[in-house]
C-alpha cells in the first residue's frame, strides 16, 4: 500500500483527505491511501517517516511550509527559489521538497482575473503561501505590495490601508488563515466600504467556502474566489510529482 498524507499543526480545516480519497475511488486506485498527520512541531517529521515506511508523498500546510525545508534531503529548484515547500516526494529513503502552490495559484488566478482587467495587487500575509503567490504574480507581470501586521521596507501594515490606497489595487489576495474554520468570524482589517465592483478578492481560505472577507467584499459588488480551485490544482500537480519516475 502506497501511503500519502498531509502534515501541519492543526488539520481540522483540511479537505485534502476527502479530495484524494474520492480521487482514488473514482479512478480505481486501490493501492493508495491518504491520511492526516498533525505534528506538534515540524521536527517530528523524521520520526513520522521512520514510523510510516510506506509513505511516498506528503503535502505540507501551515505553519510548516518554510520550517520544513531544512529537514529535507533535497529541494526542487523552483521550491528553493520561492522559499517554501508544500509537497514532499519520498523515494529511496530521501525526501525532496517541491512547491505546487505556485502552479495552483497561478492557474486559478489566470481563470479568475482577466488579463484585460489586471492592475496592481495587495497580498495579505508574508508566510509560505504568500511566497508562492508573490512568485506567481511576478510570473504574470502583476505588480504587488505586501501587507502584514508590521510595516517594513517594501511592506505595508494593515493600518496603512486607507480607502484611497485600496482604490489603487483592484486585486486583493488573502494568504493568511484569518476566517478559516473554526474562526469563521475573523477577517483581515480592510476598509471594506471602499471595495467596489471593480475589485477582485481572492481568499486562499476554502473552509468555509464563503469567508467573512468574501461576504463583506461581495456585498459591495466585488468578484470573489476561495482557495478550492488552487487546492485542486496544486493537489493534481503533487500527484503527478509523486508518480513521476524522477
Amino acid at each position: 500500500m502506497r501511503r500519502f498524507g498531509l502534515i501541519g499543526k492543526k488539520l481540522g480545516h483540511s479537505f485534502s483527505k476527502k479530495y484524494f480519497t474520492e480521487k482514488f475511488a473514482r479512478e480505481g486506485i486501490a493501492d493508495a491511501a491518504y491520511e492526516l498527520y498533525e505534528l506538534p512541531q515540524v521536527e517530528a517529521l523524521p520520526a513520522l517517516l521512520r514510523q510510516e515506511p510506506e509513505l511516498v508523498g506528503l503535502n505540507v500546510t501551515v505553519p510548516y511550509k518554510e520550517q520544513v525545508m531544512p529537514l529535507l534531503d533535497e529541494l526542487d529548484a523552483a521550491a528553493a527559489k520561492i522559499g517554501a515547500v508544500n509537497t514532499i516526494k519520498i523515494s529511496g529513503g530521501k525526501a525532496k521538497g517541491y512547491n505546487t502552490d505556485f502552479l495552483g495559484f497561478k492557474g486559478s488566478l489566470e481563470d479568475f482575473y482577466p488579463e484585460q482587467e489586471r492592475g496592481q495587487a495587495l497580498v495579505l500575509g508574508t508566510g509560505g503561501a504568500a511566497k508562492a503567490v508573490w512568485a506567481a504574480l511576478d510570473a504574470l507581470g502583476v505588480p504587488y505590495v505586501r501587507v502584514s501586521r508590521q510595516e517594513a521596507e517594501g511592506q505595508l501594515s494593515y493600518r496603512q490601508l486607507t480607502p484611497a490606497l485600496l482604490q489603487k489595487y483592484n486585486l486583493v489576495v488573502n494568504t493568511t488563515p484569518l476566517g478559516m474554520y473554526p474562526q469563521v468570524q475573523e477577517a483581515p482589517e480592510l476598509p471594506y466600504s471602499s471595495i467596489t465592483p471593480e475589485h477582485y478578492i481572492y481568499d486562499l481560505v476554502y473552509n468555509p467556502e464563503q469567508t467573512l472577507l468574501m461576504q463583506r467584499s461581495a456585498a459591495n459588488g466585488a468578484k470573489t474566489l476561495n482557495g478550492l480551485p488552487m487546492l485542486y490544482r496544486q493537489a493534481d500537480a503533487a500527484w503527478s510529482i509523486w508518480n513521476s519516475e524522477y
